[in-house]
């Protein structure tokens, strides 16, 4: 636990990507399994403990920390892993015990349940210095957050013995914690694993923004970005199962899609759900506030699945019937998958369309004139290119609309994670409900962390500081003063929010610190946006 400890901590004090990936690669050699297995679980967001959450640090500092003082250090650090690593008070006796392993923890925590937790993190917890209590915190709760996303650590993976990273992608999602086969074959030759009769995820084909670039549509094919969430549906040996974009199996969220794919194939689209009352065109997509609704669900109701039932608009086949296909050109893969469609229920597949377009000009007046709610914008694939992993310049490219905008008036502010614990830097703004020199008044709409550079953040910070009229914890309220322009790409009615509206996308477009705060717009302004 050490070593994983060393390896969390160099990994939050730098900033550099290869930096990152020498450190893991280095940890994942030096280590013994299963320890760099469980490490890289951990790293990836592969472990769940259900017994330990944040409330659970919380309520175990109660007993042996000053309310007063660790509501005061919370505040001030940001962070719950790191305040209770530093205020977690030395055993009364000395601990015979050695720091355990983190195979021994991650055995120890899976073991905890919401009764025995309480008893049973503190003996482990007492086994570690602050360095080791912090890495234990945040691998029990699955908020790393070191500046590593998965992808990263398959990359390190990959360095660390020299194998492709397409390769540790493929295999990656058929293993489980600790991933022995996964070692045993990158670091001791072993054989690959046995994947061939596995409902296995492939990784995606990405693309690149196109941003002042302006491709020949004879050597391009375009498409609408359709506003829903990227999925691959995978049928091996009868069985299927549905991958979001990062891997996960999500099938259990969307049951409908798995008895509607019985062919075996590697289908790649967009999951949308249909219904004119969710926003969208009867039988068509409806926005993706619908589609929000089902999302991170473990089980669906049957009014859920009849009110907003999945279906998923193809995009592409990387297989269909045991071959192959990913080498092909994409007009060869989609000759295939159009061959295909007529075999799967229309019920739960359609096609995504070709936008035909003479020219480039042409085809930008159509990007620009598309307001569907499920529409984010167009995607431009060469016609020659094969189906490869990641982002690859020049195949793929996608081009958003650009983004609707409106000004909002800074509300609330609260300290931001990790790098940013020491900033206000999530906003919550608000529209007024109308004029504010007839007593309108200002109703949140919305709430962004993102769009300002760290110098702008540095301004923002001071600005709430010095303008705080009130706390709430950690969040502070400020005075009505400073506007934003917001950018967003759509605005949907929403009964979850006081304001009935529930923006897509909120970022801070620019720091309006020339307007008058009575100048932002009306809350009518953004419900003319949302569409019927």
């Amino acid at each position: 636990m050490e070593e994983f400890a060393d390896l969390v901590d160099a990994l939050i004090y730098t900033r550099s990507r290869n930096g990152k990936l020498a450190l893991i690669a280095d940890y994942l050699r030096a280590t013994p399994d299963p320890d760099r297995g469980w490490a890289l679980a951990a790293l990836t967001d592969g472990l769940d403990f259900p017994a330990v959450k944040s409330s659970t640090i919380r309520n175990l500092l109660k007993d042996r920390v000053d309310p007063v003082l660790w509501s005061l250090s919370r505040d001030f650090v940001g962070d719950t892993a790191e305040t209770a690593s530093f205020l977690w008070p030395e055993p009364l006796r000395p601990v015979d015990a050695a720091p355990p392993t983190v195979s021994e923890a991650v055995a120890s925590l899976a073991a905890m349940t919401r009764v025995s937790v309480m008893a049973e993190l503190p003996r482990l917890l007492d086994r570690l210095d602050a360095k080791g209590r912090y890495a234990l915190f945040k691998l029990a709760t699955g908020g790393m957050r070191v500046g590593v996303s998965a992808r990263l650590a398959k990359i390190a993976f990959a360095q660390a013995f020299d194998v492709e990273v397409d390769k540790v992608e493929e295999y990656w999602h058929a293993l489980a914690p600790p991933y022995s086969e996964l070692f045993a074959w990158a670091a001791e030759g072993a054989d690959p694993p046995d994947t061939a009769n596995m409902p296995l995820f492939r990784p995606f084909m990405l693309a690149h923004p196109l941003e002042d670039t302006e491709v020949d549509l004879a050597d391009y094919v375009a498409e609408w970005k359709w506003d829903g969430i990227r999925v691959q549906l995978v049928h091996v040996h009868g069985e299927t199962r549905v991958y979001s974009r990062s891997g996960d199996d999500i099938s259990a969220t969307f049951p409908e899609l798995i008895d509607a794919l019985a062919i075996p194939a590697v289908l790649d689209g967009e999951l949308l759900v249909r219904g004119s009352h969710q926003g969208g065109k009867e039988g068509g997509a409806a926005s993706f506030n619908a589609l929000q609704q089902r999302l991170g669900r473990k089980t669906v109701s049957k009014k859920m699945l009849a009110e907003a039932p999945a279906f998923v608009r193809l995009y592409d086949a990387l297989a269909i019937g045991g071959d192959d296909l990913r080498a092909l050109p994409w007009n060869e893969r989609r000759a295939q998958l159009e061959a295909l469609m007529p075999r799967l229920p229309d019920s739960h597949f359609d096609l995504s369309q070709i936008v035909e377009a003479e020219d480039f000009a042409r085809l930008a007046q159509i990007r620009e004139g598309a307001r569907d709610d499920a529409i984010e914008g167009l995607m431009l694939k060469r016609r020659d290119s094969p189906y490869v992993a990641g982002r690859k310049t020049g195949l793929w490219y996608k081009w958003k609309r650009d983004p609707l905008l409106v000004d909002c008036v800074l509300m609330y502010a609260q300290r931001g994670s990790g790098k940013r614990s020491s900033f206000y830097s999530d906003y919550t703004f608000g529209c007024w409900t109308a004029d504010p020199d007839q007593g309108g008044e200002l109703l949140p709409v919305g709430k962004a962390y993102s769009g300002f550079t760290d110098e702008e953040l540095k301004k923002l910070d001071r600005h709430v500081r010095q303008n705080t009229v009130n706390r709430f914890g950690p969040v502070r309220e400020t005075d009505k003063s400073l506007v934003f322009e917001v950018a967003f790409d759509s605005v949907h009615a929403s009964k979850r929010h006081k304001s009935g509206l529930a923006m897509r996308f909120p970022r801070i477009h620019r720091i309006r610190w020339d307007k008058p705060a009575h100048e932002a717009d009306p809350i009518e302004a953004l419900r003319a946006l949302v569409k019927e």
